[in-house]
């Protein structure tokens, strides 16, 4: 029954789900893709900074000048092509109210971050979802006529697929006059990053967080890259809506946190690895696993539906994703987690599956 003091709008919204976040019960996390190493000693050191009391009094810098910078060293850009968001999740907010209000749809795959339909209801955007192939893999072709814009995950959720950067390129190719939004929130666990093309096309906008490769999800804080004219647009909205998202101890933290190249390199590079170890391993338990380049996998179990191996699992205090949704309803997402985490991912699975390993290799 419709709250009467609701506006109509409100009424017909349908929000976005979040991946479980559960208290009480100590279960093993697999199931929103959060990094499972403690962020970086760098990073957390700043909270010690005895200046912190006296910066948290007053507000924080509206334009995160500091963090820009830092960000900028990072990915190789100038600062003044840089935006900074309450989590990418802000930042992809403000970039579909900037760019993609227009008549034409919004083009994104059928099969993507689910955030991205609610979205377009919430700013009245129509949209139109090219079908992934049977690999799950994007077709190019498929995004061609006229549109609002494009936006892509890269590599793609919850698939795990990447697109390499020259088809992106032909992707901004069509659409010279419309933003492309490349969605990189998974782009350090082993793609390459569209941030090199950005001074090659005006069109192009990269959006990334420091939730997963910085293990900082519950800090809230992404960013933006793109040509100063687009970072003009988004802080534009920004400041039509809130001039302070970024406050004083994740901009200090966030600098610190992304300034850590040789965490990253470390931590990224023992998720790839056990990554890698897993889906060896579920293709021995007779999975159909998604080639993937995030820090999570996509696979099919053949001997029991989807949605039992999930509970099964949740018996076993383990925690994975599974979408109710077409064409990935026999599919689970599994986060990567530590080797231990992960070890005890696949005992419950031996135990949980019929016959588990008997068909090695297929």
């Amino acid at each position: 029954m419709t709250n009467p003091f609701w506006s109509p709008a409100l009424a017909e919204l349908q929000p976005y789900v979040p991946g479980e976040q559960p208290r009480g019960r100590k279960l093993i996390k697999l199931n929103t893709n959060e990094n499972p190493y403690p962020p970086s000693k760098r990073a957390m050191a700043t909270l010690a900074d005895p200046a912190l009391p006296e910066a948290l009094r007053r507000y924080p810098d509206p334009e995160s000048v500091d963090l820009c910078a830092a960000i900028a060293t990072h990915c190789g850009v100038r600062p003044e092509q840089v935006f900074v968001g309450n989590g990418s999740d802000e930042v992809l907010a403000h970039a579909f109210y900037s760019f993609f209000r227009r008549e034409e749809p919004l083009l994104f795959p059928d099969i993507t971050y689910s955030f991205y339909p609610v979205y377009c209801q919430l700013y009245g955007i129509e949209f139109a979802t090219p079908t992934l192939r049977d690999d799950f893999t994007v077709d190019v072709d498929d995004y061609a006529g006229p549109a609002a814009g494009v936006i892509l995950p890269n590599p793609n959720a919850p698939t795990g697929r990447i697109l390499p950067l020259d088809e992106i390129e032909r992707l901004l190719q069509l659409h010279p006059a419309r933003v492309v939004a490349v969605d990189e929130a998974y782009i350090d666990f082993g793609g390459d990053s569209a941030a090199a093309l950005i001074d090659r096309y005006p069109n192009l906008l990269v959006i990334r967080t420091l939730s997963k490769s910085h293990a900082l999800a519950g800090l809230r804080l992404g960013y933006a890259l793109g040509q100063p004219h687009l970072i003009e647009g988004l802080q534009r909205t920004k400041n039509s809506f809130n001039s302070y998202p970024i406050d004083s101890v994740a901009q200090q933290l966030g600098a610190a946190a992304i300034s850590d190249e040789t965490w990253l390199e470390e931590t990224s590079s023992k998720v790839m690895a056990t990554r890698s170890r897993v889906a060896e391993a579920l293709h021995e338990l007779d999975f159909e696993v998604v080639p993937s380049m995030a820090n999570f996998v996509l696979a099919r179990p053949r001997g029991m539906s989807a949605e039992k191996v999930y509970g099964a699992l949740r018996e076993y205090g383990i925690l994975v994703r599974y979408f109710n949704k077409p064409r990935i309803s026999e599919y689970l997402r599994i986060s990567i987690g530590t080797d231990e985490e992960m070890d005890a991912l696949l005992d419950a699975l031996r135990k949980i599956l019929p016959a588990a390993g008997t068909s090695r290799g297929r």
